[in-house]
Parts: C-alpha cells; structure tokens; sequence
C-alpha cells in the first residue's frame, strides 16, 4: 500500500494560493520534541511591560492589548489558525512545552526552531493572501492579524510574558507524554507550573487540555483537581457557555489531532476554569 502524503492543504486558502504562497512543512525538518530544561539561546523580556506586543501584532499597535489566548505547545499552529478568524479582537500567543506563539489576544509559544519558524512564515503568507478586499466597517483588522508567535521556554519563563490574571484561555493540547517515571518532571502539568497558569490566567479563564494518552490524562486531570484555584468544568457546561467552537478546535484542528483519527484512536478532554481565591 502506497504511503500517504501529509497535507498542508488550509480549508480557508484558495489552493493556488496554497501552491504560491504558503510555506510547506516538507522544508522544516525537526525533531519531535526539544529538551525543556536545556539552555537554549533565547531572550526573555524582563518583565510583560517590556515586550514589544506591537511589533507581533501591527494592526492593534498602539492599543495596549496583550493575549488572552495562549496556546502552550503550538506545533505546526493549526489552533490558532482556526481560533483567529473566530475571535478576530482576541490576540492569540502560541507556546509549545518549549515555545511560544500568539494571535492577538492569543498567544502560542514553540522552542523548535524550524517549527516556529514556519508557523512565523504561516502567519505571515495568510496575513497576505486573506486580506479583506475593503476596510471593515466596525474597524475590525484583516485576518490573522491577531495571532503570532514566539519561541520561548514556556516552562521557564511564562510570568516574563504575560501580565497577571490576563488570559482568558491556556490550551495544552498532545503534549509529551513523558511515559518515563523519571521523565515526568518534564511534564508541562505540575504543581509549581499551575501555581504560574493559576497566576496568569483570570479569574473564569479556562485550561483546557486534551491527550490521547490515558495515563497523562490521568496525571493533568488530578493535579488540576487537587490544585485549589482549579474547578472542572464539563464539555457541555462550556458549549452552553458559547464555547463550542473552541472546543471543537481543541479537538480537531491540530495536526496531532488529526493524525489520532486517521489512527481511530481517543482523545481525552479535561477542562477547568480558574476561580477566585478564597479568603478568610
């Protein structure tokens, strides 16, 4: 049986333009994961007031808006891909275990070089090829022109990045299983890593997170519940909340996802909303 070819093929470009313009992931070659506790030679701002949000998002430059969402471990982008023409005034900032990326009020971070390059080019040839043919009238920006990305330790240094209780929604979605006992202290869910989600996210902002590895949704699941700013929240309460959509991204729309139902296999959701602290 001949093997089959992966597609890079994006449902909202005209394939020609596809053909043209858009980067294809045949030329970023990189291995499938990178070690989160290396020192990789990156710069960090000192503080969230000292990154340059402008530069990632020129459409809203000037406006003083960070991310709301922040996808952590953005692989090829196809969450924000999907999410940013949803919520075209909510950046996006992409984040891999090892990196980061964004779209404007959301964010992904990624630390594979190759891999956040080509979301980078991604980004940048959709932002080109999908411009509206007319200004919008309600002002709204041209597409995509919400999301970006940053490559970053999104294990190390996400405090640098996003001020307090300023995301909206964290995305954790296939990370590194980590099947070794001695590895899963590189698993991106751990009592101390929440202590910083709990930190950036706002009070009512959701973790939503998704595996198709039983045990590693065992071990996200159960620190999210015994952590005490975390509450589960159904897949039904959050479609009845007006979130269907990204749920259904969260699912479907990155490539590891699709690759798990090519292969017929589960997927396991867990999702929590941060809550306030309680005080005496």
């Amino acid at each position: 049986m001949p093997k089959r070819k992966r597609s890079d093929n994006d449902p909202a470009v005209p394939k020609q333009v596809q053909n043209d313009v858009l980067p294809q992931k045949r030329h970023y070659r990189q291995r499938a994961h990178a070690n989160p506790f290396s020192d990789h030679a990156l710069s960090y701002p000192p503080s969230p007031d000292q990154f340059d949000w402008d530069a990632h998002y020129p459409a809203f430059a000037g406006s003083g808006k960070t991310p709301e969402f922040a996808d952590v471990g953005c692989g090829f982008g196809g969450l924000l891909i999907a999410l940013a023409p949803l919520f075209p005034n909510t950046l996006m900032l992409g984040q891999s275990s090892f990196a980061l990326s964004i779209p404007y009020h959301a964010s992904r971070m990624e630390i594979r070089v190759q891999v956040s390059q080509y979301v980078h080019d991604r980004i940048v040839a959709l932002r080109s090829t999908s411009a509206p043919p007319q200004p919008s009238a309600d002002d709204t920006p041209g597409p995509y022109q919400n999301v970006s990305i940053v490559r970053a330790n999104s294990m190390k240094f996400m405090p640098n990045y996003f001020p307090k209780h300023s995301l909206s929604a964290l995305f954790f979605l296939f990370p590194d299983p980590h099947f070794k006992a001695r590895k899963h202290k590189a698993r991106i869910i751990s009592p101390t890593l929440l202590a910083e989600y709990a930190y950036i996210l706002k009070p009512g902002g959701i973790v939503y997170t998704i595996t198709d590895v039983r045990d590693l949704h065992d071990w996200m699941r159960t620190h999210l519940e015994q952590f005490p700013l975390f509450e589960p929240v159904t897949e039904q309460e959050l479609r009845d909340e007006g979130k269907g959509p990204i749920v259904d991204a969260v699912y479907n729309s990155t490539e590891e996802g699709k690759k798990v139902e090519r292969n017929q296999g589960e997927k396991w959701l867990a999702c929590f909303r941060r809550i306030e602290a309680k005080r005496d």
